[in-house]
């Protein structure tokens, strides 16, 4: 997961850091940089939320750093 590398460098963090704002520990988010390991949905999830980017470019699928389209709710 190089993009999440790339992504927690660009904002200066350390991976204590991000650990501290997401609840993700320090191990397994080198684990996951490293690609020793592969995140749970939740763990995807959290991620993209906070660096507002779609779980495809986390896992290194696209290039494209743009989250999706929010779902529209339907009206009750």
């Amino acid at each position: 997961m190089l993009n999440l590398l790339r992504l927690r460098q660009k904002k200066h963090m350390t991976q204590v850091a991000l650990h501290i704002v997401t609840g993700i520990d320090q191990s397994l988010l080198s684990k996951y940089e490293r690609g020793e390991r592969l995140p749970s949905v939740s763990d995807l999830t959290i991620l993209a939320d906070y660096f507002h980017t779609s779980l495809d470019y986390l896992m290194d699928r696209t290039d494209q750093a743009a989250p999706y389209p929010p779902v529209k709710k339907a009206k009750k």
